[in-house]
């Protein structure tokens, strides 16, 4: 059978580089201070979906992400690996979502595409690690969910069956579709771009990254599948209550990049005495109990 599958990933930026200049006034990540990257769960999400597309003939993968123009870049990233199409949200409107926003926005893209069989996202984003936004657009679009997905094993009579790695040990599901699955980083890598796809879809762009100067404006009018899909909250019929900082009640205080040191080291030895000592100052310390 043909799927439509659409593949939740986020630009977020690079965790790994987080200086002084990470967060802005408002307490939202300056993200045009760090190096943006593809959501490295979102990236195993998509190899499931490919896979899943090349299991069944006749499917579609579309890439939908969220955030400012440059975002687009996920989609062009998921092109050059085998995806279809994408959809860019992109709106002043909807920034600084938290997961809430971010779900909403989401949700009511999906309504827009409509007649999707199977969602699929990573299980978290580095620059935020809660694992909310894949349960919540399940839940506002009222679908089943799985999470800590590894592998989707088989779709067969319009049912998924689907392998979850779970704390504990590794637990086989079956889900009517369509559904909303979240998917590990410890599933399949993603496959790298394909050299073909890549000098087909180089030149995709969304409007809004566009210039008046650029040298090879003319292959838009020739090309149409070259522009992709961008959609700002009129055009999802969204809520301009509901996204971005005005949908958001998370605030975040701040973000430090904290570096532990060692100030003082005890050696112990398996002693009883050593070990009823340790346990005390524990507790005294507050640390326990």
């Amino acid at each position: 059978m043909s799927l439509k599958i659409v593949v939740l990933a986020k630009q977020v930026p690079d965790t790994r580089n987080v200086g002084k200049d990470a967060m802005t006034a408002e307490g939202t990540v300056n993200r045009a201070a760090l190096p943006a990257i593809f959501n490295p769960e979102d990236m195993n999400a998509l190899e499931q979906a490919l896979r899943l597309k090349e299991q069944n003939p006749g499917s579609t993968v579309g890439i939908l992400t969220m955030g400012p123009p440059r975002a687009a870049e996920v989609i062009r990233q998921g092109l050059y690996r085998g995806a279809d199409t994408g959809w860019l949200l992109t709106d002043r409107l909807f920034a600084g979502a938290d997961t809430l926003a971010t779900s909403y926005a989401l949700a009511t893209a999906i309504k827009k595409i409509g007649d999707v069989d199977v969602i699929i996202g990573g299980r978290q984003a580095i620059d935020g690690d809660t694992a909310q936004v894949g349960p919540q657009v399940a839940q506002k679009l009222g679908l089943s969910q799985v999470t800590y997905a590894e592998e989707i094993m088989k779709c067969e009579n319009n049912r998924l069956t689907i392998r979850r790695h779970i704390d504990g040990g590794v637990e086989t599901v079956e889900t009517p579709m369509p559904v909303v699955v979240t998917v590990n980083g410890s599933a399949a890598p993603c496959r790298p771009c394909n050299a073909k796809l890549v000098m087909k879809y180089k030149r995709a762009t969304a409007p809004l990254e566009r210039t008046t100067d650029m040298p090879y404006a003319n292959l838009y009018e020739e090309r149409p599948y070259l522009t992709l899909t961008q959609w700002s909250v009129a055009d999802v019929n969204g809520d301009p209550q509901q996204c971005g900082l005005s949908g958001s009640p998370t605030k975040v205080k701040a973000v430090k990049n904290i570096v532990f040191q060692a100030k003082e080291s005890k050696t112990l030895t398996g002693s009883d005495t050593d070990i009823e000592d340790l346990i005390t100052e524990l507790l005294n310390e507050k640390i326990i109990g």
